[in-house]
């Protein structure tokens, strides 16, 4: 796989189906329309780059409006804005959340660029974060985007966390119509899809498994993170590949203006990053590790131990994980970003029969390079390399197997942004994604020979996209956002073809009142393979082919969304989603070491649909939000329940979470999350029946189950209580965060299994019990998180 078979892909895409070039070019000339004909008055724009004073990073999100009007634009992913006026004198104010807002009185006769840093603000840091959210408050308003959810790692920080370790996707699992798998885990299922569904995306490269230790924990380093957007339905056009959602993920750039050294210490896991200048107010560089360290305990007990012959050794367990990021600053109007992140995690157990090894990771790059040919008009084009893969391997002196796949992913994208006038901002692009996978290979051989078994396939496939859309200012009360992404995917001969509409559309009654619509389809070409119904690393990618069609989705959302007091922001969505070609396997599939796996899928579709409920507030010594959410998740297989619609697995009817942060003194801010839901629904045995072959051998019992998913495991519900004080160290800063997770020590079920009851010292069974396994008690903690 190399460089040159991506770009034979896309060629291959562009040249040889000459009639979806036609359409693309006819749904171009479509597009373009409206704004060849949009004339208005003479303007100006003022544009520039905004960056923090301390550090040098761009600022994204950042506000830049016109004083006393609803006038203004936000910097995008590069820190820029451009603002369209007409000729004039202006009061322009730029702020930024924790930031000092900055107003400026701008005469603007012709184009002006005004790059700006803003300064941090500590000392009145609430009011900045009232004014800094006004403004992003009337953003929401006043733009068609709706169903996303945005995240700083600050904000993330100051909330509980299990271990004391924050995590950005168990804090995005707080937001409505995002739900986790269960206890502990940080996987995603958004709005009625499987984890697999949501497209993870760290500087725009593709990561398959976004969690550590079977799922309790993300990926993601909250020292090395900026920011998360989360889109749970009206995608932008750029977004394709998966049906449920798109969590795109940035990496801080690093400190330009001088050396910084962040860390902490926590209780199964440290951390530490470094960055600075390469050149001084040019370039920059981070690097970012952490690992666990329980390993080091438990070794140290089966040491101590090994001589005791009624001692069961503890497995081994730890991961670790590394970010790295340059960016370079290569003249007034380039930019040149560099990304790592690579991972493993490393689950060992060996005693004298038993030598089990099992590992898993991501390895991830890109490199992103930003030109801005005018003040209107830029481009990003990245090439990444994504690879995901597990190995299981049993040693033994007289026997030993080994299990191994892997997905392996280049990918070569442009995406350019063409901001027409005030009224159109046009993005469109390109992108196309060379797949290799390695399914289920199966290696087992005996030392003398007489068991050599090998199994497994390899495939590839190659995945295009090609968008455009509009960002459509029609007035000042109405917007519409409309778009086409054309997508492919050829593997074994056979060209899939999609077509991805996009719309959504905002109307503002008011100042502080606006109706949002949208509707997306997006298609899927990767499927995961699990036996598990969990986001185990050992599931499997495969592509689709000839005999699996790729997945597709249409979702319609509308809703309202209401300011009030310019402290409370109101906002209630309904969705119905439909899913087809759903993959699921057959019962009693084998997924491991079979060369015909296909023969184990069976297909159908997926309904879902609900209501969300947000209230936030952002202003005074108490801030916070609660989200609920009401919602079904259904799924329809002809070979699978008798053909019966049966509820999934993270179907979960009432969702509810409440968030409260107190400021309590200028060193001190406690938090409390509390969080409630409907059981996960389970498939449980309602009799089981006695096999006997041969009159007077054993005899095997066998479960009668009735159908799927027609149970539920008892309501889920946590209080985690928070507390950060503030350190005043000689030099940097610090803190201590305090963190108690479930208070009042709810035993939450993680799974239920069935305990065997025989007669007192007799095999003969007498019955069987239900038992409830639960994972986590009461578990306060502390971390030390440092600064200088």
């Amino acid at each position: 796989m190399t460089f040159s078979s991506v770009y034979n892909s896309a060629r291959h895409f562009l040249f040889q189906w000459p009639m979806l070039g036609q359409r693309a070019v006819f749904f171009l000339f479509c597009l373009l329309l409206p704004i060849s004909f949009s004339q208005a008055q003479e303007r100006v724009s003022l544009n520039g780059t905004l960056r923090s004073a301390a550090t040098g990073e761009a600022l994204i999100g950042a506000s830049v409006s016109v004083a006393g009007t609803t006038t203004g634009v936000e910097t995008n992913t590069n820190g820029v804005y451009t603002l369209s006026l007409a000729p004039g004198t202006y009061q322009i104010q730029f702020s930024y959340i924790g930031f000092k807002t900055l107003t400026r009185e701008i005469a603007l006769t012709t184009n002006t660029r005004l790059n700006l840093e803003l300064e941090e603000n500590t000392s009145q840091l609430s009011e900045v974060l009232v004014e800094a959210e006004r403004n992003t408050f009337q953003e929401r308003l006043s733009t068609p985007q709706m169903s996303m959810e945005t995240l700083s790692s600050r904000e993330a920080k100051l909330l509980p966390a299990l271990f004391g370790e924050v995590d950005i996707i168990k804090t995005l699992q707080l937001k409505p119509g995002i739900q986790s798998g269960g206890e502990g885990s940080s996987g995603l299922f958004v709005r009625g899809g499987s984890s697999d569904q949501n497209l993870v995306l760290l500087d725009d490269a593709l990561v398959y498994n976004p969690s550590h230790l079977f799922g309790f924990f993300s990926v993601f380093n909250p020292d090395a993170v900026r920011g998360v957007e989360l889109y749970k339905g009206g995608f932008p056009a750029q977004f394709g590949g998966r049906l449920s959602s798109v969590l795109d993920v940035k990496l801080r750039e690093g400190n330009r203006k001088e050396y910084d050294v962040t860390g902490g210490l926590g209780l199964i896991a440290s951390r530490l990053s470094v960055e600075g200048p390469i050149q001084k107010d040019k370039s920059s560089f981070l690097v970012s590790g952490r690992r666990t360290y329980v390993d080091v305990f438990t070794r140290m007990i089966n040491k101590a131990k090994e001589s005791d012959p009624d001692f069961s050794p503890i497995p081994d367990y730890y991961f670790y994980d590394f970010n790295a990021k340059a960016s370079f600053e290569l003249g007034p109007n380039d930019r040149l970003f560099i990304s790592g992140y690579y991972g493993r995690d490393f689950f060992t157990f060996k005693d004298e029969d038993f030598n089990f090894n099992f590992n898993w990771g991501n390895r991830v790059a890109s490199a992103r390079w930003v030109h801005q040919f005018s003040p209107r008009f830029f481009v990003n084009t990245t090439f990444s390399s994504s690879n995901y893969e597990y190995a299981i391997k049993n040693q033994l002196d007289i026997y030993s197997f080994s299990l191994t796949s892997n997905i392996t992913d280049l990918t070569l994208k442009s995406d350019f942004e063409y901001i027409t006038s005030e009224k159109h901002h046009l993005r469109f692009g390109l992108a196309v994604t060379d797949h290799r996978f390695v399914v289920g290979r199966l290696e087992a051989n005996s030392q003398d020979g007489s068991v050599n078994v090998g199994a497994g396939n390899e495939y590839s496939g190659q995945e295009y996209g090609l968008y455009a859309s509009d960002d459509w200012t029609f007035s000042p009360a109405f917007t519409l956002s409309y778009g086409l992404r054309l997508s492919g995917f050829l593997n074994d001969g056979k060209n899939f073809l999609g077509l991805e509409p996009r719309a959504a559309a905002s109307y503002r009654f008011t100042e502080t009142l606006t109706l949002k619509a949208n509707f997306t389809r997006m298609f899927q070409y990767v499927h995961l393979v699990s036996n598990t119904g969990a986001s185990l690393p050992t599931d499997i990618w495969y592509p689709s082919s000839p005999g699996v069609r790729p997945q597709r989705s249409d979702q319609f959302t509308v809703g309202l969304t209401k300011l009030h007091k310019d402290k409370y922001l109101f906002s209630t969505e309904a969705y119905y989603k439909k899913m087809n070609r759903q993959l699921d396997l057959k019962d009693g599939a084998q997924i491991f070491g079979n060369n015909a796996l296909e023969e184990e899928f069976v297909f159908g579709t997926g309904d879902s649909y609900g209501q969300e409920f947000y209230v936030e507030k952002k202003e005074g010594k108490t801030t916070g939000w609660i989200g609920y959410t009401l919602s079904w998740s259904t799924r329809t297989f002809p070979d699978l329940n008798n053909g019966k619609t049966f509820p999934t697995r993270f179907d979960r009817r009432h969702d509810l979470s409440v968030v409260a942060l107190q400021e309590v003194s200028k060193r001190i801010s406690a938090t409390a999350t509390f969080v409630y839901g409907t059981g996960n629904a389970y498939s449980l045995p309602v009799q089981r029946f006695v096999f006997q072959d041969v009159p007077g051998e054993d005899y095997t019992v066998i479960p009668v189950y009735p159908e799927r998913n027609s149970f539920r495991l008892a309501a889920y519900h946590r209080l985690d209580f928070g507390l950060v004080y503030k350190l005043r160290p000689k030099r940097g800063a610090a803190d201590l965060t305090f963190s108690v997770y479930n208070v009042y020590n709810r035993r939450n079920p993680y799974f239920v299994y069935f305990e065997t009851l025989k007669e007192d010292d007799s095999d003969q069974i007498t019955g069987f019990v239900a038992k409830q396994v639960s994972l986590f008690p009461v578990i306060p903690s502390v971390t030390y998180n440092f600064k200088f």
